[in-house]
C-alpha cells in the first residue's frame, strides 16, 4: 500500500450510506491543505481500526476520526475536528463545542438514526486524485 499516514487525519465512514458519502465527498472537495484520508468501516482497514480500539465492528452509525497522534474522537467530536482542521469559515462550526458533549452527541445520533432519510441513496465515484486517498485494505 502506497500511502502516507504521516500528518493525516483518517476519517471513518459508514461505506454504505448516501448520506455519509455525500459528506466524505464534501469534506474531499474542501481538503484544500490535504489533511484527510477516508476509510469505510467495512474495509478491512475500517474494521481493524474499529477491533483495535475495541469498538462495534457490526453497526456502522458512527464517524471516528483517527488523528496523526494515534488518538481518534467519534461522534460530534470528529465532526468539530474536522470543521477545524478545514480551516477558514468551517472553523467557525466549533463554536458547538461550547455545547455539552451529551447533547452534541444526542443531536449527532438523532441525525444518525435518520440519515438514510436524508439522503438519497446515491454511488459516489471519487476522481483519480481523490482515490489515491481512500484506504481499502
Amino acid at each position: 500500500m502506497d500511502i502516507n499516514f504521516k500528518n493525516k487525519n483518517v476519517v471513518f465512514f459508514d461505506g454504505d450510506c448516501g448520506f455519509c458519502n455525500f459528506w466524505v465527498q464534501w469534506i474531499l472537495e474542501r481538503d484544500r491543505k490535504d489533511r484527510f484520508l477516508f476509510a469505510s468501516l467495512q474495509s478491512e482497514f475500517g474494521q481493524k481500526f474499529l477491533s483495535d480500539h475495541n469498538l462495534e465492528t457490526q453497526q456502522f452509525n458512527t464517524l471516528y476520526l483517527l488523528k496523526p497522534d494515534g488518538k481518534y474522537l467519534s461522534k460530534s467530536g470528529a465532526v468539530l475536528k474536522i470543521a477545524r482542521l478545514l480551516g477558514g469559515f468551517y472553523a467557525l462550526l466549533n463554536i458547538g463545542i461550547i455545547l455539552p458533549k451529551p447533547l452534541r452527541d444526542h443531536i449527532y445520533d438523532l441525525v444518525s438514526r435518520n440519515r438514510m432519510k436524508l439522503a438519497a441513496q446515491k454511488c459516489f465515484l471519487p476522481d483519480p486524485h481523490q482515490r489515491k486517498k481512500f484506504i481499502e485494505i
